[in-house]
């Protein structure tokens, strides 16, 4: 059986700042993933440079949005629409970003992005974390919460088109990242509630992790943390850093 292709995903959130820089930087990382047997990397930009970057994508460089509305149409000033995002070949969506957590998202409304985006055929990349870790465990309540409600009435069919990046609010700007041993027991539990939503955990369910990664944590985190990839923050807006995080993930 073909394994699994690994996913490397960068979120550069509001930046950059001109269109001529985000060019730089998507040309920049495309030219690095042409030799690439092992992993898949996505870009998502902000909206405004969606459109000007839709001819880069072609596998395995891809496409994706920070955020969608699940609505198709309709009078939602400011948003955009899942539906809109496919027409700019948009593969993978952000859905439930700490950040939008932090601004007023619900589980509900998580859960219906999640239903939207994979019914209109693309993949929804579903962060969930905790806040703190508390020494009895109740932690892993709060990312199992996360997960079954943002993945309610989500067909086990379509569970294929869902990867479940973990960013534990924590470990971001901390001063010490999380360690590759509790990366590993809670990529373990993830993948047992995936497993028991589903029946089975398939190799094509991916798990990433988001937490303070840079380019001297990224191979122990994904090698010995036992996860598919990472969804890098900052360091995705620095070419040469995200492109060598790209590389040592797709050395492992």
């Amino acid at each position: 059986m073909k394994k699994s292709k690994k996913l490397v995903v960068g979120n550069w959130k509001m930046n950059p700042q001109s269109l001529d820089e985000a060019k730089k930087l998507a040309q920049a990382v495309k030219r690095a993933t042409r030799g690439l047997k092992k992993t898949d990397v996505v870009v998502c930009p902000p909206f405004v440079f969606l459109s000007p970057l839709t001819s880069l994508s072609d596998s395995p460089f891809f496409l994706g949005a920070q955020n969608a509305n699940y609505e198709a149409q309709g009078p939602f000033t400011g948003e955009v629409s899942y539906t809109e995002l496919s027409d700019f070949k948009v593969d993978y969506v952000i859905v439930g970003h700490s950040e939008r957590r932090k601004m007023g998202e619900s589980d509900d409304l998580i859960n219906k992005k999640v239903r939207a985006v994979v019914g209109g055929g693309m993949i929804a990349i579903l962060c969930v974390g905790e806040e703190a870790r508390d020494s009895n465990g109740d932690f892993y309540n709060f990312i199992k919460h996360q997960i079954t409600s943002g993945l309610k009435d989500v067909s086990k069919k379509m569970l294929d088109r869902v990867v479940v990046a973990y960013e534990p609010l924590w470990a971001i700007g901390a001063r010490e990242s999380m360690s590759p041993r509790d990366l590993l027991e809670t990529s373990i539990f993830i993948k047992k509630v995936l497993k028991d939503l589903c029946g089975t955990f398939s190799d094509s369910m991916k798990i990433l992790y988001g937490g303070d990664v840079d380019r001297v944590n990224a191979d122990s985190l994904v090698r010995d943390g036992n996860v598919s990839g990472l969804l890098v923050g900052r360091e995705s807006l620095r070419s040469k850093d995200f492109i060598e995080i790209i590389k040592l993930v797709d050395s492992i």
